[in-house]
Formats: C-alpha cells, sequence, structure tokens
C-alpha cells in the first residue's frame, strides 16, 4: 500500500466532555462500555488514522460516526440479541489460549450449540453440544446418554463438513429468532450410516455461545459488512457500519470484556468494570496520547480481532491484582468521593484514587485505548481495500436517506430512554 501522512488532530479539537455526554440514566451511563465519552472519542480520533482518500468522506461525517459511536449501547435497551456482541467471558470455555475454541462463526456454533431429540415416549435427548462431543480439524465424536438410547452406541463419529453446513442452513438462519425448533429427518439424515433405535418426533436447539458472549465473531461479520457496504457505495451503511464498529473494536480492546469476572463479582471487586474503562478515562483521556500513526492493511482480520480480545484477556489478572492491592493499602477515607453530575450526586472513586489506580497499572487504560484507535482506523482501512478502494467522493445520503436514519435515531433513542436493559450491565 503506498504511504500517506500521520494522522493530526490538530484540525478538529475534541470538545467532548463528561457533562456534555451524561443524560437522565446518569448512573447506567457511568457503568456502560469506555464509558458514553471513551467511544466518541475512540471513534473521532480513528478517523485521523485513514489516507486522504477515506478521510474526505470520513470527516466530512465526523460528528455522525463520532456521536452514533454509542448506538450499540443504546440497542442493549431494545433487543436481547446485542449484549452478548460486546463481550466474551471466553475463561468459561477453556484455558489462554484458549485453542478448543473455534475462531469462525460457524465452527463455533457448531461445536457450542445444544442440539436436542425428542422421542415419542417424550424424552428429551441432547445428540450434538460440547459437553456430549469432541471436535477434531475434520470430525466430531458424539456420546452420552442421547447417542447410546437413540443409536444403542456408545458413539458415533460425523465429519465436520455437513454437519456445519446443516448449522449454517438451519440453524445460524434462526438463532435470533423465537422459533428454535429443527426438522428432526434433516438431522437424522446426517447419520447416513447409523439406524436410530427409537422413534424421534421433533428436534430443537439452545443457543450456549450467547450467554457467553461472542464479540470475536460479531467483529469478523462487522469486517464483512463493511467492505460490502464499501463495495456497494452506500453511504448511510458505511456511516452506521463504521460507527457501529468502532463500539465492538473498543469493546474488544477491554480486559474485563473478555472474562466471567466481568464487574469484578466473584473477587469481592464490584465496580472495578465501572472504574477500569469508564472513571479512569474519563478523568484522563486529556493527558493520553492519540498519535497513533496512520491505520495499517491487516492481512487477516479473523486472526486479528481474535489477537485483539486475546491480548485484553490476559491483562485480567493484572487489573484485578492491582484494584485488590490498593484498596488494602490506599487511605479508605480517599477511596470513593461524591460526584455532582447534571444536579446528580454520585458515588465514585477519587480522583486521587483513580489516580494511583491508573499508575499502578503502568497506563494500562491509556495503552488499551490508543491501540484501538490504531486497530479501528486500520479495520476501516482494510475493509475498503478489500472493497477495491472505491471512490469516496462519488457517494453521500440523499434525502430519503438522510430521512430514514432520522426515523432510525429516533426510534432508537425512544428503546434506549424508556425501556429497561437486556442482559447485564457490563
Amino acid at each position: 500500500m503506498s504511504g500517506y501522512a500521520t494522522n493530526s488532530h490538530s484540525d478538529s479539537p475534541i470538545s467532548i466532555s463528561v457533562s456534555d455526554n451524561l443524560n437522565h440514566h446518569t448512573t447506567c451511563t457511568m457503568r456502560e462500555d469506555w464509558g458514553f465519552v471513551g467511544h466518541r472519542l475512540l471513534n473521532r480520533y480513528a478517523v485521523f488514522t485513514l489516507p486522504p482518500e477515506m478521510m474526505v468522506f470520513y470527516k466530512k461525517n465526523i460528528e455522525h460516526i463520532t456521536e452514533h459511536a454509542v448506538d450499540p449501547d443504546k440497542r442493549r435497551y431494545a433487543t436481547k440479541h446485542e449484549a452478548p456482541r460486546h463481550y466474551i467471558d471466553i475463561d468459561h470455555w477453556g484455558e489462554y489460549p484458549f485453542d478448543n475454541i473455534p475462531r469462525k462463526w460457524t465452527p463455533a456454533l457448531a461445536k457450542f450449540t445444544d442440539v436436542f431429540l425428542l422421542t415419542a415416549e417424550n424424552d428429551t435427548l441432547q445428540l450434538f453440544g460440547n459437553e456430549v462431543s469432541m471436535r477434531d480439524k475434520y470430525k466430531m465424536t458424539l456420546y452420552g446418554e442421547g447417542v447410546k438410547k437413540i443409536f444403542d452406541k456408545d458413539s458415533v463419529i460425523i465429519y465436520n463438513e455437513p454437519y456445519d453446513k446443516f448449522v449454517r442452513t438451519y440453524i445460524e438462519r434462526q438463532i435470533y429468532r423465537e422459533d428454535h425448533s429443527l426438522n428432526e429427518a434433516e438431522i437424522l439424515a446426517l447419520f447416513a450410516h447409523e439406524t436410530p433405535q427409537i422413534e424421534v418426533e421433533s428436534a430443537f436447539f439452545e443457543d450456549q455461545l450467547s450467554k457467553y458472549g461472542i464479540i470475536p465473531w460479531h467483529l469478523q461479520t462487522m469486517q464483512k459488512k463493511l467492505t460490502q457496504a464499501f463495495a456497494d457505495k452506500n453511504a448511510a451503511n458505511i456511516l452506521r457500519l463504521s460507527a457501529d464498529f468502532g463500539h465492538y473494536v473498543g469493546d474488544a480492546h477491554v480486559p474485563l470484556h473478555t472474562t466471567t469476572n466481568y464487574n469484578g463479582q466473584l473477587t469481592n471487586q464490584v465496580g472495578i468494570h465501572a472504574f477500569w474503562e469508564s472513571r479512569v478515562l474519563e478523568l484522563f483521556n486529556e493527558e493520553y496520547d492519540t498519535f497513533v500513526g496512520k491505520s495499517e492493511y491487516i492481512d487477516y482480520p479473523e486472526t486479528y480481532v481474535w489477537d485483539v480480545v486475546l491480548a485484553s484477556h490476559v491483562l485480567v489478572d493484572s487489573v484485578l491484582n492491582v484494584e485488590k492491592r490498593l484498596v488494602e493499602t490506599f487511605p479508605r477515607d480517599r477511596q470513593m468521593c461524591f460526584d455532582e453530575r447534571l444536579e446528580t450526586t454520585v458515588h465514585t472513586q477519587c480522583e486521587e484514587f483513580a489516580r494511583a489506580f491508573d499508575k499502578e497499572m503502568n497506563g494500562m487504560v491509556e495503552q488499551r485505548f490508543t491501540a484501538a484507535i490504531h486497530a479501528l482506523g486500520s479495520l476501516w482501512y482494510t475493509a475498503w481495500v478489500d472493497a477495491g478502494q472505491p471512490d469516496l467522493n462519488e457517494i453521500g445520503l440523499d434525502k430519503k436517506e438522510k430521512e430514514a436514519q432520522s426515523e432510525e435515531e429516533k426510534e432508537l433513542e425512544k428503546d434506549y430512554k424508556g425501556g429497561k436493559i437486556f442482559g447485564r450491565q457490563h
């Protein structure tokens, strides 16, 4: 790729402040991912990593991309399917480096989705799922009570390719629907050399992946969608996907978005999530060196996003241990303070305590935040290159698209302000 000038923020001053962006959800906002402030700043700074051919479009729309960086958090008030896209409790599935987790979506869904058959005697028997199977490169070995009763064998083997095709054709299409029923005949047809010993009447599946988060796979999906939006020269989709993408990239850089102990609830450290990702950044972001250089083409985005998640996860113990040690040694009467925000009194970490936490972590929050800026710019850039580097001077929103965009924004704001969050806060 040809080179281009290093990013510069000098002609686009950042005017975002904590007080500007808090809203009536005062308590919840303090607990949002990266904080609303952090997400907006991340998207804004990423624009300045882009080459001139992209900058002309992104800078023209920088206010939109900045403001809508928080839309994914707002959608958590509209649908139960949004929250799992923000995290992965990766340690639920094993231990670092988690080689047992398929890096691509369909194989992961095939491994971790539970599939059940219902018999004529009204028995529910599990046939597929992580607890009753072993998957290698080419095949799965199924075992357990379900296999024993259905085929009268201790185990059976099925090859990955036909089962992955079944998952892609049926389970992927239904995963966000209420109806999780499956065709039992289609399932049994996968076992061409096995004869069922009992009568099966119906089948259904249970999605286990979403219970523990899907962010690395969702990042892959976002990359493909943004690439297609560039190829289509669809300005509305480019803007929406770029803004959303920034949110998920930011979340992936937060260590506590990669663990079952996401808010210190397992170690008596409840509240550490917002402390790390919101309080510290909101207090000290103006001190950060956000000149991260130009975006770079990423040869293997699927591997890249997994590397981001794994790099975040290895920091989890450090975050927890530093906070625990500091709570035990820092003067207790100087740890928590009252802060006035939009005529609301908020009990939060004192600035002095937050500064000590940040220092003990050797600037980890700044490092992950600036890494996220460069990652986002690079993923945007990669999508544009893979789409054939379309001329962004030629695209824009027409009146009808702007009106549709406005209506979508109003509907999302209505859900956000009037609804209840689906899933956990973090």
